[in-house]
């Protein structure tokens, strides 16, 4: 499925939040979202996502659900979300239990997320007994095990240190790989956009517009070959450059405002 941004702006109260966004993500990409501090990338996927209704323009999903598609779209948040009473399986399950499904089809469901995420022997763990990164790949395992057409992420790795962070890039993209489920990913980092996205989308200060739509030319199974680090290089020297005089005047404009 693909999903439309059309003319989508928005304001809280007298803030203008997004102003003109015009966008489509095409079916099986990852299209990372960056931009300053403040410039409305949560609130633009929170719009795209049904959870925020624009105050102009509008979101649209087209084509048809893959099959085996319980939820067209999915999130997966910052914040780990999860409930402390269930185990890794009983929280996976939670995004099931509205759909009438078998019991043997609810319990195919979630042993596939788990093994698709590493979790298969974790199942009966419960979340405090789990690293940041475990108990992010349970969010991921609940978000996937619906089969989404559209999956949203909101800064899923940002809570994570650097190693987990890298380890997590890596098992994101074998899931990817084998799903090709559309994907929405919000994030600061710009090298994990750059090893992650096929194309950027570059949001400005608020009021959020779009600034630039950056191709990433090199095959995603090849970003991590020194061939092609130059390249790669010089994209991020690109972004770094778009979005850093409004990343400094967003930072300015928040230390002010303390």
């Amino acid at each position: 499925m693909e999903l439309r941004a059309e003319g989508i702006g928005h304001r809280y109260g007298a803030l203008d939040v997004l102003d003109g966004i015009d966008l489509s993500v095409r079916e099986g990409e990852i299209l990372a979202v960056i931009g300053p501090s403040g410039c409305g990338k949560s609130t633009l996927l929170g719009i795209l996502g049904g959870l925020i209704r624009p105050t102009a323009g509008r979101a649209a999903i087209v084509g048809d659900a893959p099959q085996g598609c319980l939820n067209a779209l999915t999130y997966v948040f910052q914040d780990f979300a999860l409930l402390p009473w269930r185990s890794v399986a009983g929280n996976v399950g939670l995004a099931l239990e509205h759909h009438p499904l078998s019991r043997g089809e609810r319990h195919r469901r979630i042993a596939d997320a788990l093994a698709l995420t590493g979790l298969a022997d974790f199942a009966d763990a419960y979340p405090k007994q789990l690293s940041g990164g475990m108990r992010q790949r349970v969010g991921i395992a609940r978000a996937i095990v619906v089969r989404p057409a559209v999956l949203l992420m909101d800064e899923p790795l940002s809570a994570l240190d650097a190693q987990t962070r890298e380890l997590l890039q890596e098992e994101l993209l074998a899931i990817w790989a084998r799903e090709r489920t559309t994907t929405v990913y919000v994030t600061h980092n710009l090298m994990e956009a750059l090893r992650l996205a096929d194309r950027i989308a570059v949001l400005s200060r608020r009021p959020g517009r779009l600034k630039d739509l950056i191709e990433v030319p090199v095959p995603r199974e090849m970003r991590g070959e020194p061939g092609h680090a130059a390249a790669l290089t010089a994209l991020h020297d690109r972004l770094w450059q778009s979005i850093r005089p409004e990343a400094a005047a967003a930072d300015r404009e928040i230390v002010d405002a303390a």
